[in-house]
């Protein structure tokens, strides 16, 4: 389980949504300077991004909480495969077909035709990619724990 500690700023009907902020390794090593992900992480900044999580156990949370959120491994890995590798896939072997076509029909001049159907591989592939994970449970976080601290009455400072 991939593990990551969120804010909660919406509680409505379909889930929680939550904030998180874009974690970056800079720091971490001892190549800082001189690593191009240090330079991406300040370029890009400490960008908050909000995401819908699913509330499996109906864990009491309101807004301002802080809860510890959680994604199978399994399941981002066969995500990140959806949606990075079919689009690529689908954009070499339409572009191929195309390639093919255009060889065909028209000898000589074909580009034209093999980048057409090359973006429109590409154009699918992201349209199946977003079908595929849609409304998947698998491929939703959910909130794994409260992990706002409790108040205490004890404490009188």
């Amino acid at each position: 389980m991939i593990e990551e500690t969120a804010y909660v700023v919406a509680v409505d009907p379909q889930g929680v949504w939550v904030e998180t902020q874009r974690q970056s390794a800079c720091g971490q090593c001892a190549a800082r300077k001189g690593c191009g992900t240090a330079v991406l992480g300040k370029a890009l900044g400490k960008k908050r991004n909000r995401v819908l999580v699913a509330n499996p156990d109906q864990a009491p949370v309101q807004v301002g909480d802080q809860v510890l959120i959680g994604i199978d491994e399994s399941a981002l890995v066969r995500g990140s495969m959806a949606v990075y590798l079919v689009p690529l896939l689908s954009f070499f072997l339409f572009g191929a077909l195309g390639q093919t076509l255009a060889s065909r029909l028209m000898p000589g001049s074909g580009e034209g035709l093999s980048i057409f159907f090359s973006l429109l591989g590409l154009l699918l592939g992201f349209l199946w990619a977003r079908r595929y994970a849609r409304g998947d449970q698998r491929y939703q976080p959910v909130i794994l724990a409260n992990a706002t601290p409790a108040v205490s009455f004890y404490n009188t400072h």
